[in-house]
């Protein structure tokens, strides 16, 4: 057996300290989500569920709970579709062309969201296409945001997989894509179902395009927290992020459940 080496203390240390940095902001949103008082401070003036039930019973943000939920589900389901061929293209092609397109497809992670946003908005505007301000140009916005994330995921399990397996079924009879679907489709599935959560996660929660391809008849959760804090700046849209980050959090655990997530990463 591999002797597991000790992790000095140090590291413990900074780990420890890094993980309370990033969880104190949940903690804020979470305590002002349940603040007794009418207006959003923090710490807050007591613990009720009044700003829970306020958005329960809200129109306007479970309006926008649906139409995040409608949004990041079509989008999802195209950026895994796209994102499984074009991960098979990048990883079972020998073209000169393969290295540029990966950095293309890519490319939506390096560019600032609002840079995006603005882009896809002037395309729209300028082309005068009928894209702008609906809900076809919103969804196409959030699909090149969250394609890279299933191309990411899905690459790394084609990078180790066996072809030889596909070819033995092929040997057996087997048609091309019978071997694709019953081999090759079979071993990459938990790829897959982690690509497509992590797709819907980060379409659930994008802002930043969705700021200039929206329209008041068309909001997302985000922007409803949004418009809520800067006209209203009462707690109901900590209340709404309470939701968010119970979504953020079921999902990570069915990732994890579905695939090692440090194989993923190379970890």
């Amino acid at each position: 057996m591999r002797e597991e080496t000790s992790i000095p203390l140090v590291f413990k240390l900074l780990s420890a300290l890094t993980l309370t940095i990033l969880l104190t902001p949940v903690v804020i949103v979470i305590l002002s989500g349940l603040n007794s008082g009418d207006y959003l401070t923090f710490p807050p003036q007591g613990l009720s569920l009044r700003w829970v039930y306020a958005f329960l019973t809200s129109p306007t943000f479970l309006s926008a709970y649906g139409v995040s939920f409608m949004v990041a589900g079509i989008s999802t389901v195209i950026s895994t579709v796209l994102g499984t061929m074009a991960a098979l293209f990048l990883t079972r092609s020998s073209s000169r062309v393969v290295g540029p397109m990966r950095a293309f497809f890519m490319m939506p992670i390096v560019l600032p969201g609002v840079v995006l946003g603005l882009a896809l908005y002037v395309f729209y505007v300028t082309t005068d296409i009928g894209l702008a301000r609906s809900m076809a140009g919103l969804v196409i916005g959030h699909v090149i945001v969250t394609c890279p994330f299933v191309i990411a995921t899905v690459t790394a399990a084609l990078v180790g997989f066996d072809r030889s397996l596909e070819e033995a079924a092929r040997s057996l009879g087997a048609s091309p894509f019978t071997a694709f679907r019953l081999v090759t489709l079979k071993i990459i599935s938990p790829a897959i179902s982690a690509g497509t959560i992590f797709a819907f996660i980060i379409s659930f929660g994008q802002f930043e395009v969705t700021l200039f391809l929206s329209t008041p008849n068309l909001q997302t959760l985000p922007m409803a927290m949004y418009v809520a804090l800067r006209y209203a700046f009462e707690p109901t849209a900590a209340a709404a992020g309470i939701f968010a980050i119970i979504l953020v959090v079921v999902s990570m655990v069915a990732t994890s459940k579905l695939i090692n997530l440090k194989r993923i990463f190379g970890g």
